[in-house]
């Protein structure tokens, strides 16, 4: 078997989801998690315009998803205890040998890193009980990873870091030598590009200790699109300005020096918490589409469509307004995951 991740650029058959339900990471209040639902919903709709959406959804969640939720999005219900469907939902591959076959990466998912809020050990069978109800081949693996912590150009290259893969709490025994070949198995790389590290709020108590679909990604081979904090007074713009130091060092499987492209990141700077991580990087490709994060600001959310047309020419970026999803630890690109259209 020769497993292969597409690059997310590749024809999609559907976007899977899954839909909040009550708990620490949706909010303590009623219009707390009222906010929380109707992010998630917004996203649905707005990928529902370019393509399929399956939701997954737990009982307690589905007479208000049924609510909430139009009939263009199926809902699959099964028990859910979190709900950033990149991260425990499976990563689907292809098999470069057998057209028409689908498989389903099950990394193996401890709430990265198995901090004591986290809630994680129902939602980490649902990778397993999708690819059942697809048929597609499970691919299982012993190395703890989580879908944000790696993109890839769908030609060999994928991006991680450090701080993820090799997190003493996920993976104590790991090294870049046996991630990588996990890796070669599961997803078909042949060039890993390490990152020491990720944005500064993603190492707060409800972080992910530093996924990279939050700083970086692959819109095409050769190219990256780099989340830039442009004001000194924030830290990212430090750790941005290394990593945009490094990567123009870097090559790709193919032995390409890549071009970058900055995307700035939008002006605010604070919430009630500390320094955001607002990051235009976390969108999701979808067939024609992209679904772009917005975060208020009307001229940098315009910038942000703008920019990102421009590197997937011929789709159609649509906003959909993040802060409540950043809010509660992530974006678009994480609480989503596509499952490729598998050629026959």
């Amino acid at each position: 078997m020769t497993w292969h991740m597409p690059a997310e650029t590749a024809p999609h058959e559907r976007t899977w989801m899954a839909f909040p339900r009550e708990g620490l990471t949706l909010g303590e209040g009623a219009a707390e998690r009222e906010e929380g639902y109707a992010a998630w919903t917004a996203v649905a709709h707005a990928v529902a315009e370019f393509e399929p959406v399956s939701m997954v959804v737990d009982p307690t969640e589905l007479a208000r998803a049924r609510r909430m939720l139009s009939g263009d999005v199926e809902l699959v219900e099964a028990p859910l205890d979190e709900f950033w469907m990149r991260d425990f939902g499976p990563t689907f591959v292809v098999d470069d040998e057998r057209p028409g076959v689908l498989g389903a990466v099950d990394w193996t998912f401890n709430g990265w890193g198995a901090p004591e809020w986290a809630e994680w050990r129902v939602s980490a069978e649902i990778a397993r009980f999708v690819a059942a109800r697809l048929g597609a081949e499970l691919v299982s693996s012993l190395l703890v990873n989580e879908g944000g912590g790696i993109h890839v150009d769908g030609e060999g290259t994928v991006l991680l870091t450090e701080t993820v893969q090799l997190d003493p709490r996920r993976n104590p025994y790991a090294d870049r030598a046996r991630v990588e070949a996990e890796l070669a198995r599961t997803i078909g790389t042949t060039k890993a590009i390490w990152l020491p590290r990720g944005l500064t709020r993603d190492y707060d108590d409800f972080g992910t200790n530093g996924h990279v679909d939050i700083v970086a990604t692959i819109p095409s081979p050769g190219r990256l699109l780099l989340h830039h904090q442009p004001d000194p007074g924030h830290p990212d713009s430090a750790v941005t300005r290394d990593l945009r130091a490094q990567l123009e060092r870097e090559t790709d499987a193919s032995g390409r020096a890549f071009e970058i492209i900055d995307l700035p990141a939008p002006a605010t700077l604070r919430d009630d918490e500390g320094f955001v991580d607002w990051s235009y990087v976390n969108h999701l490709v979808v067939n024609d589409g992209i679904i772009a994060c917005g975060f208020g600001e009307p001229e940098a959310d315009a910038r942000a469509r703008d920019l990102l047309e421009a590197a997937y020419p011929g789709r159609r970026a649509v906003t959909v307004d993040s802060r409540p999803i950043f809010a509660r630890g992530g974006g678009i690109h994480c609480i989503t995951q596509q499952q490729p259209a598998v050629p026959a």
